[in-house]
């Protein structure tokens, strides 16, 4: 085996733990981690990076690229040099919010022909579970979506109905039939039907119209069918914390569900949310600080398995004061990272934490076997990290194409000082190079 790499650093994260090591790459794959003072072969090139720790890149399972239909909100080029910046080697893009969505499969390849050319980092696809394509849920499948996501409450946009409980019965069951996952945005209707819905820049009063009690009953009623169904599921966005019992035990008897939260439920509380700014607004909301000590206790007993950005961007004008008529979404794909280590260091956890719930967990999620970690026979996709350096996030600097971020200003922990793609060095410092992402399908 020809080795054209070695990435050398003191600290580098294996699944072994963090060592001194010498990373060798041949043809875009990990052939070998080497004690760090290995003789570098004969015609590879060698990096060292000193201190500065290399993670295996990471994988977001949940992002919202919004293209084609709707790129003035984000786009392909703009989402994966945003990820890139930030360590993300590899995401899976949401079936909504584009148009079409990913619910057939010819508009699965009218998706791929768009991404192609325009990605920095692999890309692949979620299909759309709606309340007429359960026919489309198996040619998806075979054409290699890496799931079906739901909404079980209105999605925000008409081309993507929600599920009743029938509908959803219907629909598991027929991935539960080929081995299929279904990922849930789990908030109960008849819940958010009945909260008080009141207009205006006040955040309590948003926060008091998606209240906890529609998240826990509609992953009740998830844990209900997935048990009924023997089907695999996955709950998305957690932030009530008050369901962590309930999955912890379904999980015990042996329902096949696992859970996500995201950086902003981890990172920012309703107590710090000014009224009228709506870049803080998202669905299922941003919640209480005991709720994120909570989330954080799920994070350490392995309830909640990882953590991924829903990146859900738009243009600033739909980012308006009122809570109740402003896009829901948060942009996060280049800061999550630094904005989840700050936090980790904060409550005591270290990188190897952060590289199971952030790249680990999410690509197992995925099914994807050639990433995630940093040993023989994976990808060499990398993020090097400095996790000593802070830096002050200034929107301007972002790569996302709409720069509103509920984080500017913020002081974080951990600069991603480069990032790399099958041994190709694709962010150095926030330059990118040309794009050189491949768009990846289930088992291949």
């Amino acid at each position: 085996m020809d080795i054209d790499l070695v990435l050398r650093s003191t600290r580098v994260i294996t699944p072994e733990g963090t060592r001194p090591a010498s990373i060798a790459v041949s043809g875009g794959t990990i052939a070998a981690v080497l004690p760090h003072d290995a003789e570098v072969p004969a015609g590879a090139r060698l990096e060292d990076v000193g201190d500065d720790v290399v993670l295996p890149g990471l994988v977001d399972t949940h992002v919202h690229v919004n293209d084609p239909g709707r790129t003035e909100w984000e786009g392909f080029w703009t989402a994966t040099r945003a990820a890139a910046a930030g360590g993300i080697t590899t995401l899976l893009d949401m079936p909504l919010n584009s148009l079409p969505p990913t619910t057939t499969v010819e508009n699965l390849r009218v998706k791929q022909d768009v991404a192609r050319a325009k990605a920095h980092i692999d890309v692949g696809f979620w299909g759309g579970a709606l309340p007429d394509n359960v026919k489309d849920l198996r040619p998806l499948h075979d054409a290699g979506v890496f799931g079906f996501k739901c909404f079980l409450s209105p999605s925000g946009v008409e081309e993507f109905p929600e599920l009743d409980q029938e509908q959803l019965a219907n629909s598991l069951a027929e991935v539960a039939g080929f081995g299929g996952l279904m990922i849930v945005h789990a908030e109960d209707p008849h819940h958010l039907a009945a909260a008080p819905q009141r207009s205006g820049g006040a955040y309590a009063d948003f926060l008091a119209s998606r209240p906890r009690d529609a998240e826990n009953t509609a992953i009740e009623n998830l844990i209900d069918q997935a048990r009924r169904l023997d089907a695999r599921v996955h709950v998305l966005h957690l932030s009530s914390s008050d369901a962590l019992p309930a999955l912890a035990a379904a999980r015990a008897e042996g329902v096949k569900i696992t859970v996500e939260s995201c950086p902003h439920f981890l990172t920012l509380t309703a107590e710090e949310i000014p009224d009228g700014a709506t870049e803080f607004k998202c669905c299922p909301p941003i919640r209480e600080a005991a709720n994120q000590d909570a989330l954080w206790q799920g994070l350490a007993d392995g309830t909640i398995d990882c953590i991924v950005s829903d990146h859900s961007p738009s243009t600033a004008d739909l980012k308006t004061p009122d809570f109740a008529s402003a896009w829901g979404g948060i942009s996060s794909l280049q800061l999550g990272l630094p904005a989840i280590w700050t936090e980790a260091r904060r409550r005591g956890h270290d990188l190897t934490d952060v590289v199971r719930w952030m790249s680990e967990a999410p690509a197992r999620l995925a099914g994807l076997d050639r990433k995630g970690a940093i040993e023989a026979g994976r990808d060499a996709d990398f993020a090097v990290l400095d996790p000593e350096a802070t830096f002050t996030v200034d929107p301007a600097e972002l790569q996302h194409r709409n720069r509103i971020t509920a984080y500017a200003g913020r002081t974080l922990h951990g600069v991603v000082t480069s990032t790399w793609l099958r041994g190709e060095r694709i962010a150095d410092r926030g330059v990118l190079a040309e794009p050189s992402g491949r768009l990846l399908e289930r088992n291949n």
